[in-house]
């Protein structure tokens, strides 16, 4: 193959598009970005208009790739959000529906009885999030297009398969993106025919589902040469290649997740079973989710919503005002609980308030939300997949707080390591295009590129640590049932 000198990697996420380019020790060479909109029409819809998402694609990617000599392509993407196109033009036939879109509770609620069949062939809860309840809403709702989809004429992805298709005009998604469509059989990894049934999808549209690794087609000459989707791609950039390696990406919401191999575990524990990553021909890497709803986004609401802070820096500086939590702890179900609870019911709860707390200890109790959120996750995934964690690897935004990223460390008393390169979710898809075209020779060479940054290790006794997190579940307990329907 002759030398080349960068592997680039798109990075579509809910409010922008990014191209970033590394070179073989996974630094960053240049980076592309711009917003697209977000559409609300109505309460609890979230749409995106996958034309404009296409058109920002094009320009970060000939912003960023300049004249570089690129030796492959990555993709990776918002998962679950659902794009229908014409087979011939290549136009959206309707808005895309958004992974936070709530427009099909209904019919969720209608195949409540199926619960159990999803669950078992899907590895999933049967909610609103996944892919196939929207791209059923879409063809009961919009007229004609049930008909056109039976004949093949309109075709369904999640963002990757859009975004593969306009790139290359193969019409092909990975496996960690149909894990997420509530369609795909998790066992077999394949198209199943009773989800199918139930969902009332036709087959005929649906994309051909291949593995993460692997050249799709070509663009401009340069291999597409990976699909992930964003939290398996952090996954992927983190290294987190040996059953138990786990990581957590801290942004407005929290995903952890921990490769567990190559067999899927079905979690008793309120987590998500999913595809980590497929190499090639190789066997899949399964791995269990844990879904986060606030963490980041406490702190926002802190600032934007009370003002006891003008930027989301000043939540350290005010935390560290007092030496604990005064005995204040806060749970920040604005919209329900995520893993592991699943409780649509919840409402946020501070408890434990007495005259003594001041805006620094509820400061302080802000930052332990996201610790004991991730312990419950940690203690489900231990649970379930019966591999203790022994670190934790961090990204995103809120890792930028020591003071956070230390009671971490502490609540879960494991070391949490925070890598050189922060932008995990693009370098994984940039790692797994470079690794499908011989850019980097084996699993060694990535993990041979993973340098840590800063770490904080548990500090705190074992006796506080626990009675902390035993009045923690207590608060948790308090915010249940709240909802009366």
């Amino acid at each position: 193959m002759p030398r080349q000198h960068y592997v680039a990697a798109i990075d579509q996420g809910t409010t922008s598009s990014r191209c970033i380019v590394f070179d073989q020790g996974g630094n960053i060479i240049s980076v592309a970005q711009r917003e697209h909109r977000q559409i609300f029409p109505r309460p609890g819809w979230v749409e995106h208009d996958a034309a404009e998402i296409w058109e920002a694609v094009r320009a970060v990617l000939d912003d960023a790739v300049g004249g570089l000599d690129i030796a492959a392509l990555g993709i990776t993407n918002q998962r679950e959000t659902t794009v229908v196109w014409d087979r011939l033009t290549g136009e959206p036939v309707s808005p895309a529906i958004v992974w936070q879109d709530t427009r099909t509770d209904g019919l969720i609620r209608s195949l409540a009885g199926s619960e159990e069949l999803f669950r078992e062939r899907a590895g999933l809860p049967l909610t609103t999030y996944f892919s196939g309840p929207k791209l059923r809403w879409l063809l009961e709702e919009t007229p004609g297009l049930r008909g056109r989809a039976e004949r093949g004429e309109v075709l369904f992805g999640t963002v990757d398969s859009w975004l593969i298709w306009k790139l290359t005009g193969r019409h092909v998604t990975d496996v960690t993106n149909a894990s997420r469509t509530l369609m795909m059989n998790i066992h077999t990894l394949a198209w199943d025919d009773d989800l199918l049934a139930v969902l009332d999808v036709p087959r005929a549209m649906l994309p051909e589902i291949r593995p993460s690794v692997e050249v799709y087609g070509h663009h401009r000459g340069i291999p597409v040469a990976s699909a992930l989707g964003d939290q398996q791609a952090a996954l992927f950039g983190q290294t987190c290649f040996a059953p138990g390696e786990t990581k957590s990406t801290y942004g407005s919401g929290s995903f952890l997740l921990m490769n567990t191999g190559h067999e899927p575990v079905t979690s008793k524990h309120g987590l998500l079973t999913t595809v980590g990553y497929q190499i090639g021909d190789a066997p899949a890497t399964y791995a269990l989710e844990g879904a986060i709803a606030v963490t980041g986004s406490l702190v926002q609401w802190l600032r934007d919503n009370l003002g006891l802070i003008s930027s989301a820096a000043e939540i350290e500086t005010l935390a560290k005002t007092v030496d604990d939590n005064g005995g204040c702890y806060f749970v920040p179900a604005f919209s329900g609980l995520f893993a592991p609870h699943w409780r649509s019911d919840a409402r946020g709860v501070i408890a434990g308030l007495t005259a003594f707390v001041t805006k620094g200890h509820i400061a302080r109790a802000v930052l332990e939300a996201t610790a004991f959120q991730t312990r419950e996750v940690v203690d489900a995934m231990d649970a379930d997949a019966g591999l203790a964690l022994t670190s934790l690897r961090v990204d995103g935004g809120m890792t930028a707080d020591n003071l956070l990223m230390q009671t971490l460390a502490d609540v879960l008393a494991v070391p949490v390591i925070r890598p050189v390169v922060a932008e995990t979710t693009a370098l994984g898809a940039a790692y797994a295009a470079g690794l499908a075209t011989g850019y980097w020779p084996d699993l060694d060479s990535l993990r041979a590129n993973w340098h840590r940054a800063a770490e904080w290790r548990p500090v705190a006794g074992g006796p506080s640590r626990e009675r902390d997190y035993h009045y923690w579940k207590k608060a948790v307990a308090r915010t249940l049932d709240w909802v009366e329907q």
